[in-house]
């Protein structure tokens, strides 16, 4: 930084330049800055000097920038917008109107919204705002407070706190299941139509891991039907379009409707849990605190 103030003078001179760049005037850069017509021609001159070229041609009662100009005009530019998003980023982490829970699809649309009303009951006065999303966002730099991420639970970054630990068993519509009058075994498994998750982001387990871990060496079907996101596994499921994943935080409601019938028996536990994140250097406000407290209450009462 020192090397940027030993070519540049002060930051004053950038935010005088910027302006009379972008409005073409130095006296209404003045204006718009609060400051007379010859502080703003004085801090172009000192800038100059301080690069040792000319930033402005001058002629009466008009200025256009050299090419030495332009091309600082645009960089300049450039750094004021991200510094004003970053202003905006950091007022909205700090600001008590909202907070923000991203997750996947499926996990807002059957973990959270079936919990929303009960809530938003407890808690008038929090607006929670759901963000679906297939990535996991960075909690140091967006403007979320909460995320939901698969893992082993050592973010450097982040605390955390589990949900429920990845437990997986094949999960159909009641009439599909009824109609696999062979499903006698895992292997048998292998001959039913299977509906594969296949995010294009996040790394998800496939149903050969999930055979391999079964003992079934044997490679699924190529065939089948193929979806990008597990909130469309689960409705495909619930069709009858074949035998999807269940992971069991998310679908034992459904099984409990009687919307899916599962095969808990055949469970695969992987090691992995599903966690509760936030940032660690960016103290959650106090209503994302009770956002967070509340979530937990409800994961461990099931």
């Amino acid at each position: 930084m020192q090397k940027l103030w030993s070519k540049l003078s002060s930051p004053r001179h950038l935010v005088f330049f910027e302006a009379a760049a972008r409005t073409g005037s130095f006296t209404q850069a003045a204006q718009e800055l609060n400051v007379q017509q010859p502080a703003v021609s004085m801090a172009i001159k000192q800038l100059e000097f301080s690069l040792g070229t000319m930033l402005f041609r001058r002629s009466h009662r008009r200025i256009t920038l050299t090419n030495a100009g332009s091309r600082l005009f645009a960089d300049v530019t450039r750094a004021f917008e991200m510094l004003e998003q970053s202003a905006a980023a950091i007022q909205q982490f700090t600001s008590n109107d909202h907070v923000t829970l991203s997750a996947s699809s499926a996990f807002n649309n059957y973990w959270m919204l079936p919990r929303l009303r009960q809530f938003q009951a407890n808690h008038p006065d929090i607006d929670l705002r759901l963000q679906s999303s297939n990535r996991e966002p960075d909690l140091n730099a967006e403007t979320i407070s909460l995320t939901i991420r698969l893992g082993t639970g050592d973010w450097t970054d982040c605390d955390c706190a589990l949900i429920a630990e990845e437990r997986i068993y094949p999960v159909a519509a009641p009439r599909v299941m009824a109609s696999a009058i062979n499903l006698r075994n895992v292997a048998t498994l292998l001959a039913q139509r299977l509906i594969h998750l296949e995010e294009p982001i996040r790394e998800r387990p496939s149903w050969q891991q999930w055979f391999h871990a079964m003992d079934v060496q044997e490679a699924p079907p190529s065939g089948g039907l193929r979806l990008n996101d597990y909130a469309l596994v689960l409705q495909a499921a619930m069709a009858g379009e074949g035998f999807a994943f269940g992971w069991h935080h998310l679908v034992d409601p459904l099984v409990r409707q009687g919307l899916l019938v599962a095969r808990p028996e055949w469970s695969w536990t992987t090691g992995k849990g599903f966690y509760l994140v936030w940032s660690k250097s960016r103290p959650l406000i106090p209503k994302a605190e009770t956002v967070r407290d509340w979530f937990l209450s409800q994961a461990h009462t099931g």
